[in-house]
């Protein structure tokens, strides 16, 4: 098995930031949303031996998404908490969450920060970015389905939403208990609401 349970999640972090520092200065009129953890979730799908697909997410999510819709501009920087992980059986969740899988415990977090914003024309189309999971990096490109920024009736506050999928081999993050009967390609999906606070 990879090494990658051996390390400290910070390293993760620290690295990611560092990398990645570049983005934040650039963003001095942006305008930052931090994201509403009620309406914002990640999920996703992986193949069980041929017969199926199955699905879970993740019940708690933070983080903030920095946007300049006149530079075409912005940052999504997303924080999903590995125990909050759901399946719909309690069971299997525990097993998820353990050493031969996440790793909750060592890896409390999944982190995804963006790189680049694509647009076509005035509209976000897709975002590059690198994924931070059981203590290795890897690049991660969403796409976008739906994007929108305004004010929302319902609560009185600007803010932005969008919906985002994309795909990753969990062995290149040194997951690799079921394979091959259980998936390598996972389906990732995030559906998200960000705010002025």
């Amino acid at each position: 098995m990879p090494t990658a349970h051996h390390r400290k999640p910070s390293w993760g972090i620290a690295l990611l930031s560092a990398t990645l520092l570049f983005t934040s200065v650039s963003l001095a009129h942006a305008v930052e949303y931090v994201i509403d953890p009620t309406h914002t979730y990640a999920s996703f799908e992986i193949d069980h031996h041929g017969f199926s697909l199955q699905r879970g997410w993740f019940d708690q999510t933070s983080g903030v998404i920095d946007f300049d819709p006149e530079a075409k501009t912005g940052r999504v920087d997303i924080r999903i908490a590995v125990a909050s992980l759901d399946t719909g059986m309690a069971k299997r969740d525990e097993i998820l969450r353990g050493e031969n899988w996440f790793k909750a415990k060592d890896f409390p977090d999944i982190l995804f920060r963006s790189e680049k914003l694509e647009f076509t024309d005035d509209k976000l189309t897709a975002v590059e970015g690198k994924l931070v999971m059981l203590g290795e990096i890897r690049p991660l490109r969403l796409e976008i389905t739906r994007f929108k920024c305004g004010l929302n009736l319902a609560n009185r506050k600007r803010g932005c939403g969008a919906d985002a999928y994309g795909v990753l081999r969990r062995s290149e993050f040194g997951m690799e208990q079921g394979l091959p009967f259980i998936g390598d390609e996972v389906r990732l999906r995030i559906q998200v609401e960000a705010y002025l606070p």
